[in-house]
């Protein structure tokens, strides 16, 4: 009983660290969003599900979810991923964009390559 408690947290331990590393240094859609003069023009990471995307070429638009709240990512470069897919993205926040005639509070512009 002891020997398989062992063997299960040898293969728990590197999951959780695993799922540690990848949320560290991203900052939660929440905060951007009650505060969005703190982040403008700097670049940040976000991490999420795609609830929504859009694009063509790989240029568009996709919706992030990270549990806090919702972001519109606009990607000029790096293409656009599925919906439902896990992202992690690094970008700059604009505020009060305007995209294709509609208006969007924030958006994280997209920097570098996922």
């Amino acid at each position: 009983m002891r020997e398989n408690i062992r063997k299960a947290s040898l293969l728990i331990s590197p999951l959780l660290l695993a799922l540690v590393l990848a949320a560290c240094g991203t900052t939660n859609i929440a905060d951007i969003n009650h505060d969005p003069a703190r982040y403008a023009g700097k670049e940040i990471t976000i991490s999420g599900r795609v609830t929504s995307s859009v694009g063509i070429f790989q240029q568009g638009a996709f919706e992030v979810d990270d549990g806090t709240g919702k972001m519109w990512v606009l990607s000029e470069r790096f293409g656009v991923p599925s919906q439902d897919a896990s992202v992690k993205v690094t970008g700059t926040i604009q505020p009060g964009a305007t995209i294709a005639g509609q208006s969007y509070g924030n958006i994280l512009r997209e920097t570098r390559p996922r």
